[in-house]
Protein backbone atom coordinates (compact mmCIF):
# COMPACT_ATOMS: atom_id res chain seq x y z
CA UNK A 1 0.00 0.00 0.00
CA UNK A 2 1.53 3.05 -0.57
CA UNK A 3 1.65 6.11 2.02
CA UNK A 4 0.91 9.70 1.33
CA UNK A 5 3.59 11.87 1.91
CA UNK A 6 2.15 15.11 1.14
CA UNK A 7 4.83 17.19 3.83
CA UNK A 8 7.91 15.81 2.21
CA UNK A 9 8.95 14.10 4.97
CA UNK A 10 10.22 10.66 5.52
CA UNK A 11 9.73 8.01 8.42
CA UNK A 12 11.69 9.82 10.67
CA UNK A 13 10.55 13.67 10.71
CA UNK A 14 13.43 13.82 8.19
CA UNK A 15 13.20 16.46 5.71
CA UNK A 16 13.46 15.00 2.29
CA UNK A 17 16.30 15.78 -0.37
CA UNK A 18 13.73 18.12 -2.49
CA UNK A 19 12.10 19.87 0.64
CA UNK A 20 15.73 20.75 1.69
CA UNK A 21 16.60 21.97 -1.56
CA UNK A 22 13.70 24.17 -2.14
CA UNK A 23 14.34 25.93 1.12
CA UNK A 24 17.77 26.64 0.83
CA UNK A 25 16.76 28.16 -2.43
CA UNK A 26 14.40 30.11 -1.23
CA UNK A 27 16.53 31.42 1.19
CA UNK A 28 19.39 32.32 -1.09
CA UNK A 29 16.76 34.05 -3.27
CA UNK A 30 15.80 35.94 -0.56
CA UNK A 31 19.37 36.88 0.73
CA UNK A 32 20.82 37.63 -2.77
CA UNK A 33 20.33 39.50 -5.34
CA UNK A 34 19.66 39.36 -9.23
CA UNK A 35 23.56 40.53 -9.77
CA UNK A 36 24.84 37.29 -7.55
CA UNK A 37 22.94 35.30 -9.97
CA UNK A 38 24.23 37.23 -13.09
CA UNK A 39 27.86 36.91 -11.74
CA UNK A 40 28.02 33.32 -10.48
CA UNK A 41 26.59 32.54 -14.26
CA UNK A 42 29.19 34.52 -15.68
CA UNK A 43 31.49 32.76 -13.78
CA UNK A 44 30.60 29.42 -14.69
CA UNK A 45 30.43 30.39 -18.58
CA UNK A 46 33.95 31.55 -18.35
CA UNK A 47 34.93 28.27 -16.37
CA UNK A 48 33.33 26.44 -18.95
CA UNK A 49 34.44 28.29 -22.03
CA UNK A 50 38.18 27.65 -20.64
CA UNK A 51 37.90 23.90 -20.23
CA UNK A 52 40.20 22.37 -22.44
CA UNK A 53 41.31 19.61 -20.41
CA UNK A 54 38.34 16.96 -21.23
CA UNK A 55 38.26 14.85 -24.56
CA UNK A 56 34.65 15.06 -24.76
CA UNK A 57 32.41 18.98 -25.11
CA UNK A 58 30.58 18.38 -21.97
CA UNK A 59 31.79 18.79 -18.48
CA UNK A 60 31.03 16.61 -15.34
CA UNK A 61 28.77 17.65 -12.42
CA UNK A 62 30.91 17.62 -10.56
CA UNK A 63 33.63 19.45 -12.10
CA UNK A 64 31.46 22.11 -12.85
CA UNK A 65 30.91 22.75 -9.28
CA UNK A 66 34.54 22.46 -8.73
CA UNK A 67 35.53 25.08 -11.16
CA UNK A 68 32.86 27.39 -10.12
CA UNK A 69 33.59 27.35 -6.63
CA UNK A 70 37.16 28.03 -7.39
CA UNK A 71 35.81 30.93 -9.11
CA UNK A 72 34.09 32.16 -6.33
CA UNK A 73 36.34 31.50 -4.22
CA UNK A 74 39.29 33.20 -6.03
CA UNK A 75 36.67 36.78 -5.80
CA UNK A 76 35.58 36.30 -2.54
CA UNK A 77 39.73 36.34 -1.36
CA UNK A 78 40.20 40.00 -3.56
CA UNK A 79 38.04 42.03 -1.44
Amino acid sequence: MATNNNDNTNKNNKMSHEEAGKMGGEKTAKTHDKEFYEEIGQKGGEARANNNNFDSDKMSKSEAGRKGGEASSKSNNKN
